[in-house]
């Protein structure tokens, strides 16, 4: 069986030995010394200015419009992860949606600024597959219009943009950490901001609200994360330049195999240092990817359609026209891509796909 993806899982020896340091130390949870220590390299690592690490993607995101306040109607993507459009309904905010860019499948800045009315409060914009967003275009909007920004850079992790991280731009940038992703802490999330006040105002939201042991600056949640997760996120950090040039070798070999089918594929924005954490075809109908799809399937290959359905079209969310995300939507999918697949595997899920397309 080949499933869509995963887990890149470290030498079990080396997680053994973090166990015993928790184990030693008996401290699971509460800000312990493995969270800082995977804290402060991964601030290392990124090159970011300040780092949370929180228990998943979607808290990361509903403390990110917590922190900067937001009400009223937030113009969003509509394809993206379930959890982009949740966390906004999840704290009472209303998604307008703006539809993408039919090349890079990000947000089109073109469609953001007629969706402004006078209750919107911020952009929150997806860099899809952790291809970044126009993102001179968005903040241009955003100042124009005194708006926040919040970036979904949950698949962005090791991605540079303009020679810095692409974590960098924005007001706050969240990741998720998922066993799913490139780099992974089993479950787990991230919050990066220039802004070291609107950090420790994090720090505290993250932690119920406390203060002190014995006073709250505010409502608060339990966004914590544990040392054993910890542990998981500093074993992986030591190998994820071995993940990222592999990676990139699975990317451009189902390119090269690929070469004859008849799809297209996401357009990366130009000065992109990018993490190829996923690899999309898109279909020139749904039908065609339906019967891909199934002959795969019946050979044990899991791909997924990544991200199917729209988001304009969840029961909870007032409905909106995009046509571009409905008919990506419909068209997508994402091949196996993980750091254990081979190339023999690859070669099979390429030959099931050509055959499925000329028969």
């Amino acid at each position: 069986m080949i499933q869509v993806t995963a887990p890149f899982l470290p030498p079990k020896e080396e997680f053994y030995a973090y166990v015993d340091k928790i184990w030693d130390k008996n401290w699971l949870t509460n800000n312990g010394p493995l969270l800082n220590e995977l804290e402060l390299s991964l601030k290392e690592y990124l090159g970011v200015k300040h780092f949370l690490f929180v228990n998943n993607g979607t808290i990361a995101l509903q403390l990110a419009i917590k922190a900067l306040n937001l009400k009223g109607e937030i113009i969003t993507t509509p394809f993206s992860f379930i959890a982009t459009t949740s966390s906004i309904v999840w704290e009472n905010c209303k998604p307008v949606f703006a539809d993408i860019d039919k090349q890079t499948y990000n947000i089109d800045p073109a469609k953001i600024e007629s969706c402004i009315t006078k209750d919107t409060s911020a952009i929150l914009a997806t860099h899809v597959f952790g291809n970044p967003c126009n993102i001179e275009a968005i903040e241009d909007i955003a100042r124009k219009y005194q708006l926040k920004v919040i970036y979904d850079a949950a698949h962005c992790f090791g991605v540079k943009y303009q020679g810095k991280s692409v974590l960098e731009y924005g007001d706050i940038s969240t990741l998720s950490f998922h066993a799913t992703k490139l780099y992974h802490t089993t479950e787990g999330g991230g919050l990066v901001c220039n802004s070291a006040e609107l950090t420790y105002r994090l720090s505290q939201m993250r932690n119920f609200g406390f203060k002190t042991a014995e006073s709250f600056d505010g409502v608060g949640i339990n966004g914590k994360n544990s040392e054993l997760h910890a542990a998981m996120g500093l074993c992986n950090l030591k190998y994820i330049d071995e993940i990222l040039v592999k990676r990139k070798e699975q990317f451009e070999y189902y390119q090269l195999k690929l070469n004859n089918l008849k799809v297209s594929y996401q357009s990366i924005q130009n000065g992109t240092s990018y993490n190829y954490a996923y690899f999309p075809i898109l279909f020139k109908t749904e039908e065609e990817l339906l019967k891909a799809k199934a002959e795969l399937e019946v050979n044990w290959i899991y791909p997924r359609r990544y991200f199917y359905p729209s988001l304009s079209g969840l029961h909870y969310v007032s409905e909106q026209n995009t046509p571009i995300s409905d008919s990506i939507s419909s068209r997508i999918l994402c091949l196996p891509l993980y750091h254990q697949l081979t190339t023999e595997e690859q070669d099979f899920i390429c030959r099931i796909l050509l055959r499925a397309q000329n028969y």
